[in-house]
């Protein structure tokens, strides 16, 4: 199978952080709303109103081009963090929703303490969808490995949704997210 760029869009949204001082750093997003402030439904004098503390919706969605990578399990949160740890410093609390717009790749978030968790992941891919030319597949115009990379995208998914806390991705201790090829 040839190597691809991968495309990745990232779309967040939730509640923006209080304003600072204006940085001149410019944000790059490809859209953007923010709608005006609604009023509070509880009393905002409350401390454990949730509506004091809730300035208006934002969102905010960019596309982002991953390297090609050849088959494997790929470590990528770094990656998409340099590309929209800007954007991400801006919510207090939301969602990054990433989709991977390809048809042979996917996405999931594992274990990233041990480098062998990649390696065995790929191992049992590798022996529930297998490939070459003794496999029971018929798309095999792209090459015996594609039609496998098809059902091992199907069977991961192409969308990760990641909750945002204080203008960072919230997974766990050992938690990272990974692309598969």
């Amino acid at each position: 199978m040839q190597m691809q760029t991968l495309p990745i869009s990232s779309s967040l949204g939730g509640t923006a952080k209080p304003p600072s001082a204006p940085t001149s750093t410019p944000i790059r997003v490809k859209s953007l709303y923010t709608p005006s402030p609604r009023k509070p439904i509880n009393d905002p004098s409350s401390p454990d109103s949730m509506a004091a503390a809730a300035p208006a919706p934002k969102w905010a969605q960019k596309t982002i081009t991953l390297p090609p990578h050849r088959r494997g399990c790929h470590l990528i949160t770094s990656k998409i963090l340099k590309e929209i740890g800007q954007d991400l410093s801006g919510f207090r609390c939301g969602l990054a929703h990433l989709f991977l717009q390809h048809t042979s790749a996917s996405l999931t978030i594992n274990e990233n303490y041990d480098s062998d968790v990649r390696d065995d992941t790929e191992t049992f891919l590798n022996r529930v969808v297998p490939e070459g030319m003794s496999a029971p597949w018929k798309h095999t115009l792209e090459g015996p490995d594609d039609m496998p990379a098809h059902i091992k995208s199907s069977l991961f998914g192409c969308t990760l949704t990641i909750p945002i806390t204080d203008g960072q991705l919230n997974m766990g201790t050992w938690q990272v997210g990974k692309i598969m090829m």
